[in-house]
C-alpha cells in the first residue's frame, strides 16, 4: 500500500464508532471521524510515515496534499498536518510550500486544523525565514479570509524569547476591532502566551489598546492575574 492506503488502513484499525459521532458534534464537523484520539492518530501516522520514507519535497507535498484533498475522514487531514509538520521532513517545509500551506489553512477553515499549521508550522518557517516569512504574515493579518489572519496572530505562539514583537502587534492590530469570536480569541491567546516571556511588554500592549475586546482582554491578562492571586496567596516571605 503506498502512503495514504496506509495511514486509512492504520486509522481504520483503530476506530472507535461510539467515540466517533461524539469527535464529530464537539467539533461541529460536516467530515466524520473514525473515532481515533488526537494523540493516537499522532502515533499512527508516524508509524506510517517512517514505514513510507519520501525521495523528496515534491513527493512529500504531494502526499499532504493527496491526504488532505481526498480525506473522507478529519483523521486523515490531521495526519496530512502530522506530514507537514514531520522531524524528518522539517527542511522542506520553507516558503517555496507557501501555496500548499495557505491552501491547509483556507480550506480547513476551522481552529483544530488552523492552530497546529500556525503554531507548529508557520511558526518554524517564520524561525527558518524570517525575512520573507514577516512579509508574508503582515499580508496574512490584513487578508479578508478570517484563517489567515489568525495564522499570522498566532504564529509565533512557541517564540517566547526569540517573538518580534513588532511582527506580534502588527498582526493583531487589523484584527483588534473585528467582532469575530475566533481572532478576539487568537488574539488573547497570543498576548497571554507571550505574557510568559515578557508581561511588562503584554501589560503594556493592552494599557495602550483600550479597544481590544472584553474576550482579548481577558484572555491576555489570565496568566497575569493568576501569578498575581498566587503571589497574594503566598504573602510576603517569613523574617529570617
Amino acid at each position: 500500500m503506498n502512503l495514504r492506503d496506509s495511514v486509512i488502513a492504520a486509522l481504520r484499525a483503530a476506530a472507535d464508532p461510539v467515540r466517533a459521532p461524539q469527535q464529530q458534534a464537539y467539533m461541529k464537523s460536516d467530515m466524520p471521524y473514525f473515532g481515533v484520539g488526537v494523540p493516537h492518530c499522532r502515533r499512527i501516522a508516524g508509524a506510517v510515515f517512517r514505514a513510507h520514507p519520501l525521495p523528496d519535497a515534491d513527493a512529500w507535498e504531494a502526499a499532504i496534499l493527496d491526504l488532505w484533498r481526498r480525506a473522507g475522514h478529519r483523521e486523515e487531514r490531521y495526519a496530512a498536518i502530522e506530514l507537514l509538520l514531520f522531524k524528518r521532513y522539517s527542511h522542506w517545509l520553507e516558503p517555496a510550500r507557501l501555496a500548499m500551506v495557505e491552501e491547509l489553512v483556507v480550506t480547513g477553515a476551522w481552529w483544530d486544523y488552523v492552530d497546529a499549521i500556525a503554531g507548529r508550522g508557520v511558526g518554524a518557517m517564520l524561525a527558518a525565514h524570517p525575512h520573507r516569512m514577516k512579509a508574508v504574515l503582515r499580508e496574512w493579518a490584513e487578508d479578508d479570509d478570517i484563517w489567515k489572519r489568525r495564522t499570522a496572530i498566532l504564529a509565533q505562539l512557541r517564540a517566547k524569547g526569540e517573538t518580534d514583537t513588532a511582527l506580534l502587534a502588527d498582526a493583531i492590530q487589523p484584527s483588534i476591532g473585528d467582532p469575530e469570536f475566533f481572532l478576539r480569541k487568537g488574539i488573547g491567546w497570543a498576548l497571554r502566551e507571550y505574557s510568559k516571556t515578557d508581561p511588562d511588554w503584554v501589560l503594556a500592549f493592552v494599557e495602550a489598546h483600550p479597544e481590544l475586546s472584553v474576550l482579548s482582554r481577558r484572555e491576555a491578562l489570565k496568566h497575569l492575574e493568576r501569578r498575581s492571586r498566587d503571589s497574594r496567596r503566598s504573602g510576603p516571605a517569613a523574617p529570617a
